[in-house]
């Protein structure tokens, strides 16, 4: 019996896919500019984001008929003023907000028949050159401070990063109901809070900058380092926060702390492909083979930690970080660090952002520039005023420091401790590993 033949896809589900992947495209690229520009028109988060998706939802349909428009980013942004329009109108018929944006709507000819996208001007309802004042508002908004930590950086991958509820989901490994309650009860606490939608006067701008990194920052470690599931890295995670930091530096080019993340992420992510091996388990650093670092990645690093150094205002908190990520990134091993630089660098940072974790990462550098029993002294501060409760990271080094100082028995006592309460399993095993080791 002669074997079946291969029919290739038929013509429409052909035709289907090339509009998912453009509908998909377009997306990616320019989310944050269309529902930033949708958010200044409307003056409603919530709304700019849903009429975003309903016009996505439409483009699927469209250009699967008509094929891509010439102007795709123009057209999803008429079809989503459309669906604006329509929302205004079902709240209310004599609004007059509706009616304003009617009128304008008409005279712009996007509801006179034309299809959308044709590539006229007047289809797009923005000032090109507010466009990165869009984004940054949008950046803003999403990192409100009136936002609950776990929700700004679930509403900032939606809506700046154009991430699914799915994706955020799979990142953060937590159910997509969870994920998708968070965002609508961040659109309604920016509404209710009347957060304008807008980029802060200068003297608010370098307080609320903060709020902006940390959630950047918070979606980077989170993918450098998993704190649970079966994965130490999460990179696509990662490479999202990198994404996001490029093109907040591109929006604020003079302020040094974005170059100073920016660098920090680079300088970290160039170790990626050197941090796991072939089954997935921990590499660490002392046994990466660095000829697997991404130099491309470490080059850029050092170019925005040149620039946040630049400025002429001292590094902060990120650039100090990436300084000393830097220190590693360009040693040609552990041995050869500059490990008294990074000691300095640490206790700068600690002056600067004074936390348990700076303390304890000092106390290592202490250790590998020549004083285990000083870093072992520091650890124990921090053992005895309970700074860090819970954590695997404090056992984790003080196994390693009781290693160092010959003390094998209260070193593997440390280590499984360290093991049991860590959540990642590529981590654990390294830790049983080591404490197993001695004996």
């Amino acid at each position: 019996m002669p074997a079946p033949e291969e029919h290739p896809a038929a013509p429409a589900d052909a035709v289907a896919d090339a509009a998912r992947r453009a509908v998909a495209a377009v997306w990616r690229i320019e989310s944050a500019r269309i529902v930033g520009a949708l958010a200044r028109w409307t003056g409603d988060l919530a709304l700019a984001e849903d009429v975003a998706q309903e016009a996505l939802a439409e483009a699927l349909v469209s250009w699967t008929r008509d094929g891509e428009p010439a102007n795709p980013v123009g057209w999803l942004l008429a079809t989503a003023r459309r669906r604006a329009v329509d929302a205004f109108r079902r709240r209310s018929a004599r609004d007059e907000r509706y009616a304003l944006l009617a009128q304008g709507l008409e005279e712009g000819g996007a509801a006179t028949g034309a299809p959308p996208g044709s590539g006229g001007a007047d289809e797009l309802p923005w000032d090109p050159d507010r466009i990165d004042d869009d984004v940054l508002a949008l950046i803003f908004t999403a990192c409100h401070p009136v936002l609950a930590p776990e929700a700004r950086v679930a509403l900032t991958l939606r809506v700046v990063g154009g991430l699914t509820s799915e994706e955020i989901a799979r990142a953060f490994l937590v159910p997509v109901p969870t994920v998708q309650a968070r965002i609508t009860r961040a659109k309604k606490t920016v509404a209710a809070a009347h957060v304008p939608f807008e980029v802060p006067p200068t003297e608010e701008r370098r307080a609320r900058l903060a709020a902006v990194l940390g959630v950047l920052y918070v979606i980077f470690t989170e993918g450098a380092t998993a704190t649970s599931g079966p994965d130490l890295l999460r990179p696509d995670l990662a490479r999202e926060a990198v994404r996001l930091a490029r093109t907040l530096t591109a929006l604020l080019p003079a302020e040094p702390e974005p170059q100073g993340l920016l660098a920090l992420m680079e300088l970290t992510a160039a170790r990626f492909p050197a941090r796991t091996g072939p089954d997935g388990e921990a590499v660490l650093l002392e046994d990466q083979d660095r000829r697997r670092w991404d130099r491309s990645a470490i080059r850029r690093g050092l170019a925005a930690l040149g620039r946040a150094a630049a400025a002429g205002r001292g590094l902060g908190p990120y650039g100090l970080q990436a300084a000393i990520a830097a220190c590693h990134a360009t040693a040609p091993s552990v041995e050869e660090t500059d490990w008294e630089r990074v000691v300095l660098l640490y206790e700068a940072l600690g002056r600067v952002a004074p936390s348990p974790v700076v303390e304890l990462n000092r106390a290592v550098a202490v250790a590998m520039a020549g004083e285990p029993a000083e870093a072992l002294a520091l650890v124990d501060e921090l053992v005895a005023t309970d700074r860090l409760p819970g954590s695997h990271l404090v056992p984790t080094v003080r196994g390693e420091l009781l290693t160092r100082l010959g003390r094998p028995a209260e070193a593997r006592a440390e280590l499984e401790l360290a093991a049991r309460r860590c959540r990642n399993p590529r981590e654990r095993a390294v830790l049983l590993r080591k404490a197993t080791a001695l004996g």
